[in-house]
Formats: C-alpha cells, sequence, structure tokens
C-alpha cells in the first residue's frame, strides 16, 4: 500500500507541475465557443463498478463527466476529481476511488486531444480558463437535469 500511494502522488506531482499552468507556452486556448451536447462514455476506461455490482459508482463518473464536459479553471477541475473520489469512496470504495483520483488527475489533462479530456464539450484547445457569461449561457442550454439519468441495472 505505502508503493500505491507514493505512485499516486507522484502522479498528482507531475500533474500539478507539468499541466497546472493556465497555458502551455505557445498554446492559445481556442476562442470558437461552440459547446456540443452533453455526452457521457461513463467511467471512460475504467470498469462502472464492481463484477458484482456492475454500475455501483457510474453515477459518479457522470456526474464527474458532466463537470469536465463544461470545463473551466485548475482550480474547477481539481476540484470536480476531489468529488468523484469522494462519490467512490462513499459508495463503499475507497481504493477504487484513489486509484481513479490518480487517472483522471493524469489523463483528464485538457492538453491530450481525448473524448476524455477536461473541458471536452468545447473545441480542443481550451485548456483551463473560466467561462464567459455566454458560455455559461451555453452549459445551462445544454446541461441535462440533475440527477442524471443512467441506465436501469442489469437484470440476470
Amino acid at each position: 500500500m505505502p508503493r500505491l500511494s507514493l505512485a499516486i502522488l507522484t502522479l498528482l506531482f507531475i500533474n500539478k507541475f507539468c499541466y497546472g499552468s493556465e497555458l502551455v507556452d505557445g498554446l492559445e486556448p481556442s476562442s470558437s465557443s461552440l459547446l456540443q451536447p452533453f455526452s457521457s462514455d461513463g467511467c471512460s476506461a475504467f470498469p462502472d463498478g464492481t463484477f458484482a455490482q456492475k454500475q455501483l459508482w457510474l453515477r459518479c463518473c457522470t456526474e464527474h463527466d458532466l463537470a469536465y464536459w463544461q470545463g473551466g479553471s485548475y482550480a474547477q477541475r481539481a476540484q470536480a476529481d476531489a468529488e468523484l473520489r469522494l462519490c467512490v469512496a462513499e459508495v463503499g470504495e475507497p481504493e477504487i476511488a484513489m486509484l481513479m483520483l490518480a487517472g483522471v488527475r493524469v489523463g483528464g489533462s485538457p492538453y491530450f486531444p481525448t473524448q476524455f479530456r477536461w473541458a471536452y464539450g468545447w473545441p480542443y484547445g481550451r485548456f483551463y480558463q473560466a467561462l464567459t457569461d455566454a458560455e455559461k449561457e451555453q452549459v445551462n442550454r445544454l446541461k441535462p437535469t440533475l440527477p442524471l439519468a443512467l441506465p436501469e441495472p442489469e437484470t440476470k
């Protein structure tokens, strides 16, 4: 367990100091500001739950996706990731929660052109920046109603 903690701390350190600035040198944020409708792939490349409870933390991931879809500042991303960790821990999986936190801190960087990056609802290149009033209006118009409708649990 100490090695896992050290690995998580190392990943968080790398993420903060490599990706924590508002802009990467030489790259400007995208100014084309058309937000795509919200979409979620659940827990991305991670399982949505356990073998016994296949969607145990899917709600946590979908709510996390909502924050990632709209994007914002570095502090907002850190808050969204902390909320994911807390949500998964509250369903009874604190070790999984720490593993997921490490994964999203490294893999969810807005500098990677992935479908699950921070601010994925906006065109690539937005990186970390607060939403303008006009962008907040787009978010409010396209944002799904909470709580998010999730698929029904699978039955055997």
